[in-house]
This record gives C-alpha cells, structure tokens and sequence, in this order.
C-alpha cells in the first residue's frame, strides 16, 4: 500500500492556522471571563461581538474617584459591590499601596533632616496607619449609607489592624530622624484613648504627637479642621515634608507640605 500525503496550498495552510489560532483566543478569553466571573460573582456577556465586563465600569468609577474626579460620593455603586470586595481583598489594593510607599520612600530618602528636629511627616490614622475594611465588609463595601453610630461602636473595639506597607513607612521615618504625627478626624473625647491603644498594639510607637478632633472643630470639614492643625504645626516651627491620607480631604486646603500622598480608598468619602 502507497501512502500519499496531500498537502494543502500555501495560502489556504496559512488561513487555517490563522482560524485556529484566533478561535483558541476566543476559547482562551472565554475561559479567562467565566473564572472571573465565578471569583468575583461578576457577570461577563457579549454585545455586537465585542466582549464586555460590567466589571469595566467600576473599574472606571474607581479610577474617577481616586482622581478626584467624582466628589460628594455617599455610596459605593451597589453594581460594583463584587468589584471593591475583590480589590480590597484579592491583593490589588496590598500592590498599589506597596507601589506608593515605595514612592514615598524614594522622595524620603532624597531629603537629609536638620539635626533642629523640626522635620515632620503628616499621616492620617483611619485606612492610612490602621484598616478599617472588616467593618465596611459589614456595610457592603460602601455600598451602604454612612453610619457614624455603627462606626463609633467599631472604633471603640480597638481592633483595627494595621496597614503593613504605611506601618513600615512609619518606622522609617521615625528612624530617620523625622517628626511624625498622626492628625485624625475621629472625636478626642470618646474616641482618643481608645485609638491611640490601638495604633499601640499595632506597632505605631514613637510618633511625637497625635492629634484628634476636639471641641472646637466639632462641625468644620476634614479640609477645614486639618488644614488649622497643619497651619498649627507650622507656626511651631515644624517643616512639612510630606502629608500621607486616603481621603483628597487630607491632602487639600492650606499648609499642605512639600508633598502630598493620595492612597487608595474606594470605600467611603469625607468631605
């Protein structure tokens, strides 16, 4: 018996290979799409050909709201409740707070402080030094309204666990010889104890003073109050060299600093 392979002409060859490999794509893609779907509990579907995520929306509102490009927010989209669980939670949030310390950490080690021990750094307490995720997994995500009663009950816990990126900032700055204070909206008088334990027992031991709201500021805006305290620091004689939060309310106003750090937060918004 004669064996006789037949081979197909060069162009026709070359189509179908092309055909294979961009049906493999599709396969891939889909398969891709359905483990999303499935991790996140967000649903992928196709529209005019052309593969589309309603995951790619919340992408989008998030990026908006880290770029203070949507303001006065109140509620996390409810369509994007999946979508913040899974950065929160999944790493990404953990790789872009490491990618901005590291940020800061280069602009740290460009300045040399004076040995008058009035260099300083400003970092806000709640979702900058400490988290505050496992209480807002019981409100959605953001996706509930502001409860100031349920988060005073949460705060006075004590049990919020530090950020393990800004907790390293921390220390650095302290042991290079910077002034740290931790400035902080929550109310000095039910609230002061009780949060400086916490940041305590999470390791944040040396910063020179913290600074929480009291009487007098009851009323004014996080940018209002946070600026008087800045201003405050500076007619001390104390040089701002760097002003870290996760609200655009810590980084705006008067006395700012030399540089402002934004870190992500796509939870909840304070005016």
């Amino acid at each position: 018996m004669q064996l006789v392979i037949l081979r197909l002409p060069q162009e026709q060859e070359h189509t179908m290979i092309k055909e294979m490999v961009h049906r493999l794509r599709e396969m891939l893609l889909f398969l891709f799409l359905a483990i999303f779907s499935k991790a996140t509990g967000v649903k992928a579907y196709s529209r005019g050909g052309v593969i589309q995520e309603s995951a790619a929306y919340c992408l989008s509102w998030r990026l908006a709201v880290e770029t203070n490009n949507v303001r006065a927010w109140r509620t996390v989209p409810s369509q994007c409740l999946r979508y913040v669980e899974a950065y929160m939670l999944g790493g990404q949030y953990e790789r872009d707070l490491n990618l901005i310390v590291d940020q800061i950490l280069s602009y740290v080690n460009g300045i040399v402080p004076s040995s008058d021990g009035m260099d300083a750094w400003i970092l806000d307490v709640d979702d900058t030094c400490i988290s505050n995720v496992f209480y807002y997994r019981g409100k959605r995500y953001g996706c509930d309204p502001y409860d100031p009663a349920g988060f005073r009950a949460w705060a006075l816990k004590g049990g919020c666990p530090a950020i393990p990126a800004v907790l390293g900032l921390f220390e650095y700055l302290v042991q290079s010889g910077f002034k740290v204070f931790l400035v902080t909206g929550r109310d000095q008088e039910t609230l002061g104890q009780v949060t400086i334990d916490n940041l305590h027992n999470q390791g944040f031991i040396g910063y020179e003073r913290i600074i929480l709201r009291t009487a007098e500021f009851i009323g004014q805006s996080a940018v209002a109050y946070k600026s008087e305290i800045r201003r405050q620091l500076e007619k001390e004689g104390y040089r701002i060299w760097g002003n870290v939060g996760d609200q655009w309310s810590d980084l705006q106003g008067e006395c700012l600093g030399n540089r402002t750090f934004k870190l992500p937060n796509p939870m909840y918004f304070v005016p």
